[in-house]
């Protein structure tokens, strides 16, 4: 096997801490990782919603990783950072903020090192989760973005929040 053919099989992840579980997300969709603050709450979003920031300009939503994928949600420490991820939407980039207790590493990993998601037990949504990998004694949760972030679905809960015309507007 040539240097090319390992460098395919190969990918790099960026390893976050939630609840002192261990996840990671194709650094492909990483675009710059910041401190958490200068959140701005947005009314009648859903629970995993967090607020919006304004990066340079651009107004760009923060959900609440650990709410997001089931759990309770994050509490503010000192290593409490957001993700800015750019999820792939209509022909563009989607630029969104993951909030996340802590950033651990960068890790490359072989594909065939990654094994399939558990089919039972999963306390994750199994569309989620690309895979499982065995890191020096402890699983690292491989997350799709693209699922997880989904902004069909962040657009769909948004919109349902909504108040809908001809429904009660005139209380």
């Amino acid at each position: 096997m040539n240097q090319h053919d390992l460098e395919v099989n190969r990918q790099q992840y960026l390893t976050f801490l939630l609840r002192d579980e261990c996840f990671g997300i194709s650094i492909d969709t990483v675009r710059e990782i910041i401190e958490y603050g200068q959140l701005t709450t947005v009314p009648l979003m859903p629970d995993f919603v967090k607020g919006v920031i304004n990066l340079r300009g651009d107004i760009v939503p923060v959900i609440d990783l650990s709410v997001r994928l089931g759990r309770s949600a994050l509490e503010l420490k000192k290593r409490t950072c957001i993700i800015i991820l750019e999820i792939p939407f209509e022909g563009q980039l989607a630029v969104i903020g993951a909030a996340v207790d802590s950033v651990s590493e960068v890790l490359e990993i072989d594909k065939d090192q990654i094994e399939a998601p558990p089919s039972f037990g999963a306390r994750l949504k199994a569309q989620f989760i690309q895979g499982v990998v065995n890191i020096e004694q402890s699983f690292v949760v491989l997350l799709h973005g693209d699922k997880v972030l989904s902004i069909e679905e962040l657009a769909s809960l948004i919109e349902n929040v909504k108040p809908q015309k001809g429904r009660g507007e005139n209380v």
